[in-house]
């Protein structure tokens, strides 16, 4: 009897039986990984019956991921406790059964071929939902550990999200949280996030939106600006003012407003610093140096304190739509369920959310995240 067959191995043709054991029992005895059907014609490999059988396939995409993020067999081999050769000699079975070159070779370097770039995202998603059967029970939920990567907008994240963030650590100690903050788009997938906080609208089909809620958004600038310049009575008076641009702003050098009675105006402004970095933006309207655009729950603690003054506070800047993003080919663990819940909860009794009814939406994608 073939290799394959004595231990139940998937042939490449279909689910080869072990004696006693149907296609109904393998598939059962790895439902734990809880993947769609489509995977398992994927990864026919992986439906296997002997435990040794198993933890080769898994042992085989383990060194394949390392490798891939590592640029190096040696490299994935010292994290993984392994010898080079035995990483090299996993890589060529793999590419063996699969039929397919998996990664290009230099005498320093290797990088994933267009299918091994194809095959690691899958493969991720193999090995973090087996993390994660294994979390679920060797972490308890009120103990939940391991990373958890989060990406929002500069200004947002540290003035809102920041201390959301400490608080999470200190209720779930065992997290390592990894924080990118960042107004650029970025590859949620690539760049390997668990969530992913944007604004305004998202188009990316590959992805998985959640919406939280809508934030309003203001004009302000410092007392001592408007001292000296005067204050905006009419929408009007803005082109006499100096402006902050936000460079993500997609109206660009357009203001676009709507007064107390739902009428509209659109004023061309003069920009006199232009960034796409909002810490910096709202650095240099706290310098007061001009009008700038902000988040009201960013504003709000700042205008309280004297430091900022709204502009123009009958007239509405358009609101934004406040969004939790997933990567879409991946199944959503209990540790980022749990802090998109809690952080729809903080800003929910910030003050942050206005009723959508009531609201003028925006299509704008910026702050891009």
């Amino acid at each position: 009897m073939a290799a394959g067959k004595r231990h139940g191995i998937n042939s490449g043709c279909g689910i080869v039986e072990a004696p006693g054991q149907s296609k109904r029992d393998l598939l059962h005895r790895f439902s734990f990984l809880n993947l769609p059907v489509s995977y398992i014609g994927y990864y026919p490999c992986l439906l296997i019956m002997t435990g040794v059988a198993i933890v080769d396939r898994l042992t085989e995409l383990t060194s394949f991921i390392r490798a891939s993020e590592t640029g190096s067999f040696s490299a994935a081999a010292r994290e993984l406790g392994l010898s080079q050769p035995a990483v090299s000699q996993q890589i060529r079975a793999l590419e063996k059964r699969l039929g397919v070159r998996l990664f290009d070779r230099t005498t320093r370097h290797v990088s994933p071929t267009e299918a091994g770039r194809r095959y690691l995202e899958r493969a991720r998603d193999i090995i973090e939902r087996i993390e994660e059967a294994d979390r679920s029970v060797g972490c308890l939920e009120s103990k939940m550990c391991g990373r958890l990567a989060v990406g929002a907008p500069a200004s947002f994240g540290a003035g809102v999200l920041g201390n959301y963030l400490i608080e999470f650590k200190r209720t779930y100690p065992g997290l390592i949280l990894d924080v990118a903050l960042t107004d650029s788009f970025v590859d949620v997938i690539a760049e390997r996030l668990d969530v992913v906080i944007r604004m305004g609208t998202i188009d990316d089909d590959r992805l998985i939106v959640r919406k939280l809620g809508m934030m309003e958004r203001r004009l302000a600038a410092t007392p001592d600006y408007l001292d000296r310049i005067g204050r905006p009575r009419l929408p009007q008076d803005l082109a006499e003012h100096d402006y902050l641009l936000y460079a993500h702003v997609t109206t660009r050098d357009i203001v676009p407003l709507t007064g107390p009675g739902g009428e509209k105006a659109e004023v061309r402004i003069r920009p006199t610093m232009c960034s796409n970095n909002s810490l910096l933006n709202q650095q240099a309207l706290l310098s007061g140096i001009g009008i700038g655009l902000g988040h009201k729950v960013i504003l709000d603690p700042l205008v309280a304190q004297g430091r900022l003054e709204y502009v123009l506070p009958d007239w509405h800047y358009a609101p934004h739509h406040v969004h939790a993003v997933y990567p879409s080919n991946r199944f959503i663990p209990l540790k980022v369920r749990r802090f998109v819940a809690g952080f729809t909860g903080h800003l929910a009794a910030m003050g942050a959310f206005i009723d959508d009814k009531k609201a003028c939406t925006s299509k704008e994608t910026a702050p891009a995240w």
